[in-house]
């Protein structure tokens, strides 16, 4: 129970309430709530239920899992049993993000609801990334030229997928096709799907069904693996691959060449 007294007491501080504060929302007395917190005794089953459905936290994870490396309380429910771990600290309080790797990723559309499979991704800091949920992915081929074979998108979980922007690339996990990083396009209102784009003209774009989206993730940067080769970095080729993705560079072209 080392574990529970812990989460409770860290998860009351980063609400920023005092043990006083904390018993009236949870309508137990402040004397229980320090007793739990110093592992002086054993939280209710009661207790648990209410603590569990008051953060969106399973009772498994509060009692099995050290979650005091958390810096908010930002659990997001995704579903009757899911919950997307918070966005994660190291001990000197820089972003840490999981990084799914090629061989998780084969057996991401298993895990990705299974804490125990999210908890043990490698994870890596990037102090840059703005605020919100990020995670890693792999990218196989080159249908989103100019990311190439090999490299990850750190993506931005979104929440509401329905508010996904049409325009903008995601990693989209889906029940079918498991993971793929495509640009897509918002046809909700219209026809309850969206349209995924690859970015490279020689694949052709295609709809799915909302309700076959498991998660959505938005595209935040890339990392690549590899180098490019010397004829991917000709003037001539970095035009020809922004054209492809619908950007104007005439003016660079005529201050290039």
């Amino acid at each position: 129970m080392e574990n529970l007294a812990k989460n409770i007491k860290h998860l009351r501080v980063l609400k920023g309430w005092s043990q006083e504060k904390f018993a009236e929302e949870l309508s137990v007395t402040r004397s229980r709530i320090s007793s739990y917190e110093e592992s002086r005794s054993i939280p209710t089953l009661e207790f648990l239920i209410s603590f569990s459905e008051f953060f969106k936290i399973p009772i498994d994870i509060l009692v099995k899992k050290d979650i005091t490396s958390a810096k908010d309380v930002s659990f997001i429910d995704v579903g009757n049993k899911r919950v997307l771990f918070p966005i994660m600290v190291n001990d000197d309080n820089e972003n840490l993000i999981e990084v799914v790797s090629v061989k998780a990723s084969a057996g991401y559309l298993r895990g990705y609801d299974d804490p125990e499979f999210i908890e043990q991704l490698q994870k890596i800091k990037l102090p840059f990334l703005p605020t919100g949920k990020h995670r890693a992915f792999p990218i196989k081929g080159d249908s989103m030229l100019p990311s190439k074979d090999g490299s990850y998108i750190v993506a931005e979980f979104v929440e509401d997928i329905k508010n996904a922007k049409s325009g903008v690339s995601y990693i989209v996990i889906t029940k079918n096709d498991g993971l793929t990083y495509k640009r897509l396009y918002n046809q909700v209102e219209e026809n309850k799907t969206f349209l995924l784009k690859p970015d490279n003209p020689n694949y052709q774009p295609y709809e799915i069904p909302v309700t076959d989206v498991l998660e959505l993730w938005k595209f935040t940067c890339s990392i690549n693996t590899q180098e490019y080769e010397e004829h991917e970095l000709k003037l001539s080729s970095i035009i020809q691959m922004f054209t492809s993705l619908g950007v104007e560079l005439e003016s660079l072209k005529k201050n290039l060449v």
